[in-house]
């Protein structure tokens, strides 16, 4: 019910746009967050958006380089990243929840999509 795209391979200072389109449930009403992990390293939250895309939070390793966005039309939501280094490579998950105020807390979130690979690196 959630599909992310976009990751690949992207040289240091490059950029990517993540996307992750969801069906099958009332999109509108849903938190999303795009969560990373690395090989050996546990799932970190990036950055999440509320339901209608007026509130938006990022871990700080994502501030001022990733930017979130959502079109609830399209039932897409977003990840711009730019200046990306080689430690923001990671597999990238979208995922959703009905809660408010949950961002990073993981565990909260009901759907999950598969992941998309980033790879940065020269």
């Amino acid at each position: 019910q959630l599909m992310e795209s976009g990751g690949g391979l992207v040289q240091p200072g490059g950029s990517l746009r993540l996307s992750c389109a969801a069906s099958g449930f009332t999109f509108d009403g849903y938190t999303i967050g795009w969560f990373r992990q690395a090989p050996g390293k546990e799932r970190e939250g990036v950055s999440c958006i509320s339901p209608s895309g007026g509130t938006t939070t990022y871990a700080d390793s994502a501030k001022g380089r990733f930017t979130i966005s959502r079109d609830n039309a399209k039932n897409t939501v977003y990840l711009q990243m730019n200046s990306l280094k080689p430690e923001d490579t990671a597999a990238y998950y979208c995922a959703a929840t009905r809660l408010l105020s949950v961002c990073f807390l993981h565990g909260a979130y009901d759907y999950w999509g598969q992941g998309t690979q980033v790879t940065v690196s020269s």
